[in-house]
């Protein structure tokens, strides 16, 4: 395959057929627009165009609120094609996060939908997807051909906005290479993708979406997009467009697996690849997903806004990938483990290329995490025999119960082994005694007859007692956050809300 070029703005690779469908745009479902390498490249290059024209210059950031469709694609992919730094942002962060958010990037333009008008900042100027006025993004394309940016590999081309799950969102500023390098190693390992179609529904501000859609362009591959995630019309998507490729977040196939009379009039057998990331995996959700895709190989991912996407894949020596393993570190992707209790068990550091360049505005929070070129990771992991690593949890997740360390996610892995669970969630309550204590959010499989009895005896029986839930709330679904993950503040929110009503507080 003809190299890529270095500016991310253009990720088809040369020469490829212009007349070659690669997007499906489900932004409106009565009327799905497909679209060629050519009508694309045009698209593209109309809003790098544009930009120029309203005098925007090299390094200037362009903000997109909105959700998933073309437009959006095309005004990421013709920021950075013009030499300026997209900026996806989550519209799901709560007001007062937002509104940081936006004064901290320094946005010259904010490209939104028509939902998302409200939440531009006054002072930037806004051009509407859905305005059709001389302020809207209609008038703002300027057609015609544009010869892209060619970039320094280290030069930003993007920024993510973490969730501030603690503390303010901060920016996370990834270069041309940082995206470039783990693409070209993806598709060496993993051949002629371009028969493939991928599915994105998760929103575009996240790195999950926003990569795989790069990598789908990249690989000459078929894109299905979807405007947000929806269990029912992922599925039904899925059979409609012959899909092979899902790459989302775990909880994401969980909430598909529940539809189980929908799944009985579904063809699914397209699917060949599921990967899975972002998220804590379990063995338990595996098996559900090959119920659902039987022809399917189930991976395991891993990845952080701050380091890109995964740094692991096949072991070099054709050793069988266990399940649960994240995989085995790619040549060029450096992977240590610290701070804990042996070489193999503690915080994960990274260096590669895939690294930011860095936190917007914040180089006191970047020497927090970046240390002579490795980055620190908060997440806890532990590396086997033959040199597969495994993901036990985020270091902020543990808590102690009684000085003794709990991670929620080996309890979550616990309970839904337990028959008639489908989907677990652990956070800490405060206790006088113990300091903190297990609270258990658990959503039942249908018809499932189980009480919170049940629930602590199986989980004192099956792992450490310390660990066992004290208390178990079934709900009907586990709340997510902007990301499609579970949403710990909330739940935990949640659980002491419920700890007090019980203790009559």
């Amino acid at each position: 395959m003809p190299s890529l070029s270095p500016n991310l703005g253009c990720p088809f690779p040369p020469g490829m057929a212009g007349d070659k469908a690669v997007l499906v745009d489900l932004h409106d479902e009565a009327a799905p627009a497909e679209w060629s390498v050519a009508a694309l490249e045009a698209e593209f290059d109309a809003v790098a165009r544009g930009l120029l024209r309203r005098g925007l210059q090299q390094g200037d950031r362009v903000g997109i609120l909105s959700l998933n469709r073309v437009a959006f694609l095309a005004t990421f992919f013709g920021a950075m094609r013009a030499g300026l730094v997209a900026v996806p942002i989550s519209f799901k962060l709560p007001r007062a996060a937002l509104d940081h958010v936006m004064a901290d990037a320094e946005l010259r333009l904010v490209f939104h939908d028509r939902e998302r008008a409200a939440l531009v900042p006054q002072g930037v100027p806004g051009i509407g997807f859905d305005d059709d006025g001389p302020e809207g993004y209609a008038a703002f394309r300027d057609p015609g051909p544009f010869a892209a940016v060619r970039p320094s590999p280290r030069e930003a081309a993007m920024m993510l906005y973490t969730s501030g799950s603690t503390g303010k969102p901060k920016g996370v500023v990834l270069a041309h290479e940082s995206q470039r390098w783990p693409i070209d190693r993806a598709l060496a390992a993993q051949g002629d993708l371009s028969g493939h179609t991928y599915i994105v529904a998760a929103p575009l501000f996240h790195m999950n979406a926003t990569f795989n859609a790069k990598m789908a362009f990249a690989a000459g591959a078929r894109l299905v997009l979807l405007p947000a995630f929806d269990a029912r019309r992922y599925a039904r998507a899925i059979e409609r467009y012959r899909v092979t490729t899902l790459t989302s977040v775990p909880t994401m196939l969980a909430l598909v697996a529940r539809e189980g009379a929908l799944l009985g009039a579904l063809d699914l057998r397209s699917v060949a690849r599921v990967q899975m990331g972002s998220a804590p995996l379990t063995q338990a959700l595996i098996e559900k997903v090959r119920a659902v895709f039987p022809a399917a190989a189930i991976t395991n991912s891993y990845g952080t806004t701050e380091a890109g996407p995964s740094p692991f894949g096949a072991h070099p020596g054709d050793v069988p990938r266990p399940p649960l393993s994240l995989g085995y570190p790619y040549a060029g992707s450096e992977c240590e483990l610290r701070e804990g209790p042996s070489r193999d068990e503690g915080v994960l550091y990274l260096r590669s290329p895939m690294l930011m360049e860095g936190y917007h505005n914040l180089p006191g929070k970047t020497a927090e995490v970046m240390r002579d070129g490795w980055y620190r990771s908060g997440d806890i992991m532990r590396r086997d025999a033959n040199g597969f690593y495994y993901f036990l949890g985020r270091a902020d997740d543990m808590f102690v119960v009684g000085g003794e360390n709990v991670w929620p996610g080996e309890v979550e892995r616990l309970l839904e082994t337990m028959p008639g669970v489908h989907q677990a969630a652990i956070v800490p309550v405060a206790d006088e005694i113990k300091g903190t204590l297990p609270f258990a959010f658990l959503v039942a499989r249908d018809g499932a007859s189980i009480d919170e009895t049940a629930v602590k005896t199986f989980s004192i029986a099956q792992g450490p007692a310390y660990a066992h839930p004290r208390f178990v709330e079934f709900i009907a679904a586990i709340p997510l956050a902007a990301t499609n993950k579970p949403d710990r503040r909330l739940l935990i929110e949640m659980a002491e809300a419920t700890v007090a009503r019980r203790r009559g507080g």
